[in-house]
C-alpha cells in the first residue's frame, strides 16, 4: 500500500512558543464574502507572517461563486493588499501562504456539496499533514447555520467528541439567535451535532487588545483589585459610538436596530468583563463561568419599568465630518415608517456583593459625533473635599478620578487625577496619564480576527460566548425587547453628528450624572 507524501507546510518554521495549535484544516463557508476578505483572510496571512499557524495546516474557502484555487488566491491577494495595508505583502511570503490556500465552489443547500467537501478535506489532509483536524468556520447568513451543521453532520464531518480541545470545530458569527427563543433553538441545534466546547461564538470585541487587558490590569495590579467595588467606584459609563450609518446593511438592521446589534452581545460581554470575579485559574471556562455569573446577577427590568431604564432612538438628518447626510428613514432599503432604533441607552444594576447599587451605563448608536468605544470607571469623590475651593475654577470642576479604558480607534488605557500647578499658590487642574498601545510598545497591535482565530485553532475558548451567556443575555433584554415592539410610537429623534437623543442625556441627568464629553 503506497501512502502520500506529506508536504511540509513552512507556516511554523523556527518556532517555539506555549499555545501552539495542533495541525489542522480551517474551512470558511461564505468565501467570497466581505468579512472573509475584509477580516479572516488577512487575519490568517497576519498570523502566517508572525509564524503563528501550525505545522499541517491548509485554508479551504467555499461559496457558490465559480472559481479555481489561482483564481481564489489572487482575488484574497487583492484582498489582503487592500484591506490590511500595515502587513506586508512579500511575494515570496505570499506565494507560501497561497501554497496552502484552496478553493471548493459549492452550495450549502446540497448534500452533495458536503460530500464533495469531506473528498477534498481528505485528500489535504494527506497532502498537509492536517490530522483530519477540522475547524468550520460559518462566515453565512445565520439562517444557512444550523442547515450548514447538519449537512456537515450528514457527511461525517461534524461527530460530537466531549474534551477540553476536541476536534472538529465550529465557529459562528453573531447574532445568536434573534431573541430568547431563537437562541435557544439554535443553541438546541447545535448541541445535537457538537458537544459545547466545539462550538465558537465569535465576538469580535472579545479579541481587541483593550479587551483581553481588563483582566490583567484588575487582576495582575493591586493598586486597582482593592478599589474595585461599591465602596471606591461611583458607576461605570460604556460606549459605543458610531460615525457611519447602515450603509449596505439596511436589511439586516431593519430586523436587528441598535439593541440586538451591539448592546446583546458586544456591550454585555464588556460589561461582563469589568464586573466579574476573579476567576480560579486562567483555563477558558473558569473564565466564561465568572463572566457567566454577572449576566445571571443582572437586575431584571419589569416591563412596566423599562422607560426608566431603556431607551432608544434614530438618527435623523445631519452632518458629519463637514458632510450632510440623510436620516435614517432616508436611508436606501429602510422603511420611511420605520421604528427601528439607531440608537440604545440602558442603565443596569448587578445585584451581587461587589457591586450593589452602582449603576452601569450603557450606549451604542449610529451617526454620532465621533467613532470610539470606551469603558470608563468613574471612582466616588474623595470623602472630605479638602480642596474643593482650589478645584472650583478648574475645568471640570469636581470630576472625580476616571479610568478609561480605550478600545477603538486608539486603543489604550489613561487615568484622571488632580494636581497643582506650579507656582506660589495652590491652584489645582485635571490632568491625565495616557498610554497607548500603539506608542509604547513599537509593534504592530494585531487584530481581533488575529487573536480569535488563532485562539480557536489552540481550541481555547475564554474570549468566545458560551450558550448559556447568549441565552441569559437575550433572557435580560426580553422585556426590553417587548415593550418596543407593542409601542408603536417612534424612536426619540437625534441629529446625525450629535451625541443622541436627549433622553440619553436625561437618563444620567436623574441620577445626578452626566455622560463623559468624549
Amino acid at each position: 500500500m503506497t501512502h502520500a507524501s506529506v508536504i511540509l507546510n513552512p507556516l511554523r518554521e523556527g518556532l517555539t512558543m506555549e499555545r501552539a495549535a495542533e495541525p489542522c484544516a480551517l474551512v470558511i463557508f461564505g468565501a467570497h464574502g466581505d468579512l472573509a476578505k475584509r477580516k479572516l483572510i488577512p487575519a490568517l496571512y497576519a498570523l502566517f507572517v508572525q509564524g503563528l499557524l501550525p505545522h499541517g495546516f491548509c485554508v479551504l474557502g467555499t461559496s457558490r461563486t465559480k472559481m479555481d484555487d489561482e483564481q481564489y488566491r489572487a482575488l484574497m491577494k487583492e484582498s489582503v493588499l487592500k484591506y490590511a495595508p500595515d502587513i506586508d505583502v512579500e511575494e515570496d511570503a505570499w506565494a507560501r501562504f497561497a501554497s496552502v490556500l484552496y478553493y471548493l465552489p459549492g452550495d450549502t443547500g446540497k448534500q452533495e456539496s458536503f460530500t464533495e467537501l469531506a473528498k477534498l478535506l481528505e485528500e489535504l489532509a494527506s497532502r498537509h499533514g492536517t490530522g483530519g483536524n477540522n475547524v468550520f468556520y460559518l462566515s453565512t447568513p445565520p439562517s444557512l447555520y444550523s442547515p450548514t451543521v447538519a449537512h456537515l453532520a450528514a457527511a461525517g464531518l461534524a461527530v460530537k467528541r466531549p474534551g477540553r480541545a476536541p476536534w472538529p470545530r465550529i465557529v459562528v458569527e453573531k447574532p445568536f439567535g434573534h431573541d430568547i427563543g431563537t437562541a435557544q433553538s439554535l443553541n438546541a441545534e447545535l448541541h445535537e451535532v457538537l458537544e459545547e466546547q466545539q462550538v465558537f461564538r465569535i465576538d469580535h470585541y472579545l479579541g481587541k487588545e483593550t479587551v483581553q487587558n481588563i483582566m490583567v490590569l484588575r487582576f495582575a495590579n493591586s493598586i486597582f483589585e482593592p478599589l474595585w467595588n461599591r465602596h471606591y467606584i461611583d458607576h461605570v459609563q460604556i460606549t459605543n459610538a458610531e460615525t457611519l450609518g447602515v450603509e449596505d446593511r439596511a436589511t439586516y438592521y431593519e430586523e436587528a436596530g441598535a439593541l440586538r446589534d451591539m448592546i446583546q452581545n458586544h456591550m454585555l460581554q464588556l460589561v461582563s468583563l469589568v464586573a466579574m470575579e476573579p476567576p480560579i485559574s486562567l483555563e477558558s471556562d473558569a473564565i466564561r463561568d465568572e463572566r457567566s455569573k454577572v449576566l445571571k446577577s443582572l437586575r431584571s427590568i419589569e416591563k412596566c419599568a423599562v422607560n426608566k431604564f431603556a431607551l432608544r432612538g434614530q438618527y435623523g438628518p445631519g452632518w458629519i465630518l463637514g458632510q450632510s447626510v440623510p436620516g435614517y428613514r432616508q436611508e436606501k432599503g429602510v422603511s420611511p415608517e420605520s421604528h427601528t432604533e439607531t440608537f440604545a441607552a440602558l442603565k443596569l444594576y448587578i445585584d451581587n456583593w461587589r457591586w450593589a447599587d452602582v449603576p452601569f451605563y450603557v450606549r451604542s448608536g449610529k451617526r454620532l459625533a465621533r467613532g470610539i468605544t470606551e469603558i470608563a470607571i468613574s471612582f466616588r469623590p474623595a470623602p472630605h473635599r479638602l480642596f474643593a475651593q482650589q478645584l472650583a475654577g478648574a475645568a471640570e470642576a469636581g470630576n472625580p478620578n476616571v479610568l478609561v479604558m480605550q478600545i477603538q480607534p486608539d486603543e489604550g488605557i489613561s487615568l484622571k487625577f488632580a494636581t497643582k500647578l506650579p507656582g506660589p499658590t495652590t491652584q489645582l487642574r485635571w490632568l491625565s496619564m495616557d498610554f497607548r498601545y500603539s506608542t509604547a510598545f513599537g509593534v504592530r497591535s494585531p487584530s481581533a480576527y488575529e487573536r480569535l482565530l488563532l485562539d480557536c485553532l489552540i481550541g481555547d475558548a475564554s474570549l468566545f460566548a458560551r450558550s448559556d451567556q447568549v441565552e441569559t443575555s437575550w433572557q435580560f433584554l426580553k422585556p426590553v425587547l417587548e415593550t418596543w415592539q407593542e409601542i408603536e410610537s417612534v424612536p426619540s429623534d437625534y441629529a446625525a453628528g450629535s451625541w443622541g437623543p436627549q433622553a440619553s442625556h436625561d437618563l444620567l441627568a436623574a441620577d445626578g450624572r452626566a455622560w463623559r464629553r468624549l
